[in-house]
């Protein structure tokens, strides 16, 4: 069994972003998307969660940063354009640990993969 982790970092103000709705999704082009699982993140904006991934499978992550900044203090008169994240990305091991780290703004971001 494969482990997804990941830690979303407000990049507005450097805290850690707490509650933000993330779902991971597997797409087969034969069975088309299946949502795999869906969370949140807790309060130090970390989630970790068992996928029975497969091996080569194709995956992706959706982050629902622009929930998670319209719930925040903003400077007055800014705009927003992000509504939600996408990664997408393989397990290439069904076994590995895959954890994907994402620095977030309104209107940004920035993701790495870190084992």
């Amino acid at each position: 069994m494969a482990v997804l982790s990941s830690h979303f970092l407000d990049g507005t103000n450097g805290t850690h972003a707490a509650a933000v709705g993330v779902k991971l999704v597997h797409m087969d082009v034969a069975e088309g998307r299946k949502t795999v699982f869906a969370a949140f993140s807790d309060d130090g904006g970390r989630f970790i969660q068992d996928v029975d991934a497969i091996a080569g499978g194709k995956y992706e992550m959706l982050i629902a940063s622009g929930a998670y900044f319209k719930g925040q203090l903003s400077p007055r008169g800014s705009v927003q354009i992000l509504e939600e994240i996408v990664i997408r990305f393989t397990m290439p091991d069904p076994e590995a640990r895959y954890h994907i780290p994402v620095i977030m703004s309104p209107n940004s971001y920035s993701c790495w993969w870190s084992s």
